[in-house]
């Protein structure tokens, strides 16, 4: 079949290229995740993915940018449901818990993420400048829990330290180079938070 580029819309023919361009997209989403599924990421390229959906590859660098936000794309289900539990879900993860308790229930959850996405959240990492994707949002929470449990640190900093050890990189490697368990890197988790929580409490006393 021959690819096709989304159509370009003249004078009075605006929802029609709105309502093609949301088909497109969604084809070539479903048809990326489909080879995401069965090869992984890494061994998936721009190129076949238009080719499967049959548009042009062009098509599919305007939709998404790059490898970075094509990957972003397919997680936006999982990240829109993350993000929904920390701002309106049950506690811990979500309001109504001390915040010591969801600093260590956002670790936990996240790690289980990582679990079931990381190659694909390292894709996503890929490239991303600061102001690009989900990591703005969680520093922020982080921060917050921090200023609120830890009184008298530089929440913004041990904020940004703490998010630095979610990358998905280095999830993998002790997945998989360590042979580490999920388990050991929750728990590993909410023994920093709680050594961070002790460490400012004691400050806070002398």
């Amino acid at each position: 079949m021959v690819a096709l580029e989304l159509p370009q819309a003249g004078p009075g023919h605006g929802g029609l290229e709105r309502a093609d361009a949301a088909r497109n997209r969604e084809r070539i989403l479903k048809v990326a995740g489909d080879l995401v599924a069965c090869r992984g990421i890494e061994d998936v390229s721009m190129q076949e993915i238009a080719r499967e959906a049959h548009v042009g590859t062009g098509t599919v660098y305007r939709r998404f940018g790059d490898r970075a936000g094509l990957a972003l794309a397919l997680l936006e289900a999982e990240t829109a449901e993350f993000q929904d539990g920390l701002l309106r879900g049950a506690p811990p993860l979500g309001p109504g818990a001390p915040a010591i308790e969801r600093l260590r229930a956002f670790g936990v959850a996240y790690l289980d993420q990582l679990e079931r996405f990381a190659p694909l959240i390292a894709a996503a990492e890929d490239g991303l400048t600061e102001e690009r994707g989900p990591s703005p949002l969680y520093i922020t929470h982080l921060t917050v829990l921090l200023r609120e449990a830890c009184p008298g640190i530089d929440a913004q900093h041990a904020a940004v330290m703490l998010w630095s050890g979610l990358g998905a990189g280095q999830f993998v490697a002790a997945r998989t180079g360590l042979g580490w368990s999920l388990e050991r890197l929750q728990r590993g988790w909410e023994s920093l938070v709680d050594l961070i929580a002790a460490g400012a409490s004691a400050a806070a006393l002398s």
